[in-house]
């Protein structure tokens, strides 16, 4: 099982640069970054996980920067997006940012993807929340034309364009990990559809053997071995019983979540998540 931390990129923690060697050093097999854009004023939808919605949703950096500056300092961590919000992305861009990112790291990029909850975000840039899942998968399909094709071309009910040229192209072949963010049953079956991996949060909607039934059922359904689709569990509670209970249910990546706080704060809670790894 493998071991990864997501944080929230601010100004006032701990700074890509910094944090990647501090991870590698201590471990850790992977760093995932989250994704907003921006946080409309309205404040309409509601936070999946309470009331007040924490000031690092505000404050957060670009995930592919940010990553990219990890990635200049570390030499075996894996980089991820924990989760790019793909459905407010324009899919030529963020191929070429996903195939750069992937050819800078030599090969770590973690390509994790979501549709997201702020409705006014995505109204924001165009997208119809009624249809961002069916976005989401046209985004992915179109992106992996482009990865895997000198000459690439895509067609579908909301994105499309006709042949093109685009490098570079990523290291890893035929292109770097999908891993779908969300709850099941929804995003596992989106997982299995066109992804790589799945992404289920354990702290707000658990994980159990179940749900995992039920992915060994939809991958024998559409002809996929359950091994072509990693679990990365999000949100994992920082306790041996948690950790070995995810172990036995056979997930394959645990992923804790520290607050996105002050740099001496942060390191003590990524000094205690190796101790655990330990």
């Amino acid at each position: 099982m493998h071991f990864g931390m997501t944080i929230f990129p601010t100004e006032y923690t701990v700074h890509p640069q910094r944090l990647g060697p501090m991870l590698e050093e201590r471990g850790f097999e992977s760093l995932w970054v989250a994704e907003h854009s921006h946080i409309p004023a309205s404040r309409i939808s509601p936070w999946p996980g309470g009331a007040d919605l924490p000031q690092m949703y505000y404050d957060t950096m670009d995930p592919f920067l940010a990553l990219t500056a990890a990635a200049v300092t570390t030499t075996t961590l894996k980089l991820g997006t924990g989760i790019a919000l793909v459905i407010q992305r324009d899919p030529i861009h963020t191929a070429k940012q996903v195939a750069t990112l992937d050819l800078l790291s030599g090969g770590r990029c973690l390509l994790g993807v979501g549709a997201g909850w702020n409705i006014e975000e995505m109204s924001d840039h165009g997208t119809d929340p009624t249809r961002r899942f069916g976005r989401m998968r046209e985004s992915v399909e179109a992106m992996q034309q482009i990865w895997t094709n000198d000459v690439a071309e895509y067609h579908g009910e909301q994105i499309s364009f006709d042949p093109m040229f685009q490098n570079p192209k990523p290291v890893q072949k035929p292109h770097p990990p999908i891993h779908v963010g969300g709850v099941y049953p929804g995003a596992m079956k989106r997982a299995v559809r066109y992804g790589n991996g799945w992404i289920p949060i354990g702290a707000r909607a658990g994980l159990d053997a179940e749900q995992l039934a039920g992915l060994e059922a939809e991958c024998a359904r559409v002809g996929r071995d359950r091994s072509e689709i990693e679990v990365s569990v999000y949100g994992t509670r920082p306790t041996p019983d948690a950790i070995a209970e995810y172990e036995q249910l056979g997930v394959d990546r645990v992923i804790f979540v520290p607050s996105s706080a002050p740099p001496a704060e942060l390191e003590r809670m990524i000094d205690e998540f190796a101790e655990l790894i330990r």
